[in-house]
């Protein structure tokens, strides 16, 4: 399994602060605004009170589930069954958990290129073939019907993961054509797989859930994202009725339960205050990206996925190719001499990515703000020399 750029690149981060310099990380998916006040205040009561935390039921503990359910029906207007739903160790653990459950090795399944390491390289790991689907700025970075079927026809697929919004492009699946790939998906006994992760950070788009389009998707969302709990490693998922008792099963074996204390207090998210705070967020993510998006023409680079929700801006190099060669060496000369630790996109695509660069948003609007600034100056030491006619 291959390592993860991001992750050595946040090493090399920790190594550069500890001599004393002066970095702006804009890297990691990692909100920098902490958990809801109500979530960090019921944890501390929690612990204060000396609660015992032992383990809990595989699926997690009721409350909790029962809070996820009804944020389905106001948030989705759909009614989800609390027997359906799974808390899990972060979104990582649903992915290890639904992948098990619902594919056996040898069998294909279809993910866009580019889109998060981690699906590829768990797949792998569990013997599935994983079937790269190129989406590129004609498809808006993001699979199509067509190609779907072209692989169901060449050698067959046992399911589908797609991403709305996605990482590391940010883009979205509007109601459409969520509801046409679902179809497609549910015709041909395809399992389909939406990763939600990201749902509340959106800039204008609406969020679909494939749980208002069929019962039969798996929907894997997480507490990391919109509620700034990246730590706190707490996740979930909607499933369908013949994986439930999979899922339930492994999910015994594979980590006994999630985190207790955070199951408790993450109740605490689905409270106005807290959904407040989370949406008050999104607003900071919003202007963080208009720094970006306004900087774009001074900055030089090539084309640039259309950031509809997430908190990241994926864009190609353009003419920095031609100073540097490939994205990793930008991206560590970046960091090394201005101080700025921006992430190649090889770690997304492993055909085109070195090419193309993920800038996160998610520290906020002075940190990318101080970002750019960096990023413009450090360019401009390295331009050409305008040549003398």
């Amino acid at each position: 399994m291959p390592g993860f750029e991001v992750m050595s690149i946040l090493g090399r981060i920790d190594a550069m602060r500890a001599e004393g310099r002066d970095v702006v990380s804009l890297t990691a998916g990692e909100p920098g605004s902490g958990a809801p006040v109500g979530v960090n205040q019921a944890a501390a009561q929690i612990h204060a009170n000396n609660t015992v935390l032992n383990y809990t039921a595989a699926m997690g503990i009721m409350p909790l589930r029962e809070a996820i359910a009804e944020h389905y029906r106001r948030w989705y207007g759909v009614s989800v069954p609390v027997e359906r739903i799974a808390v899990t160790t972060g979104s990582s653990g649903a992915f290890m958990l639904s992948f098990l459950a619902a594919f056996d090795p040898g069998d294909r399944v279809a993910l866009a290129r580019p889109g998060y390491p981690a699906y590829r390289n768990i797949l792998t790991a569990l013997g599935i073939e994983v079937v790269d689907l190129d989406c590129g700025p004609a498809e808006r970075f993001q699979p199509t019907v067509a190609q779907l079927e072209a692989q169901r026809r060449s050698g067959g697929l046992a399911g589908v993961i797609l991403a709305s919004p996605a990482n590391p492009t940010g883009t979205m699946i509007d109601r459409e054509k969520l509801t046409t790939l679902s179809g497609w998906c549910a015709e041909h006994e395809v399992q389909l797989v939406s990763d939600e992760i990201y749902h509340g950070i959106s800039f204008g788009a609406e969020n679909v859930s494939a749980s208002e389009i069929d019962a039969r998707a798996v929907v894997i969302s997480s507490f990391s994202k919109y509620w700034g709990m990246p730590g706190w490693r707490l996740g979930w998922m909607v499933l369908p009725e013949h994986l439930v008792d999979p899922v339930s099963r492994l999910a015994g074996n594979v980590a006994l339960c999630p985190p207790h204390a955070t199951q408790l207090a993450a109740v605490e998210a689905f409270t106005p205050e807290s959904l407040s705070f989370a949406a008050g967020q999104v607003h900071g993510y919003a202007a963080a990206r208009q720094v970006v998006l306004s900087q774009l023409g001074d900055l030089g680079w090539g084309e640039v996925a259309p950031a509809d929700g997430a908190f990241y801006v994926y864009a190609h190099l353009g003419a920095q190719l031609d100073r540097f060669g490939n994205s990793t060496a930008y991206c560590q000369a970046l960091l090394e001499e201005a101080g700025v630790a921006i992430v190649p996109g090889t770690d997304f695509d492993p055909v085109a990515g070195a090419q193309w660069v993920r800038l996160s948003l998610a520290p906020g609007e002075p940190a990318v703000a101080e970002g750019i600034r960096r990023i413009l100056q450090f360019q401009q030491g390295h331009a050409q020399p305008e040549r003398i006619s």
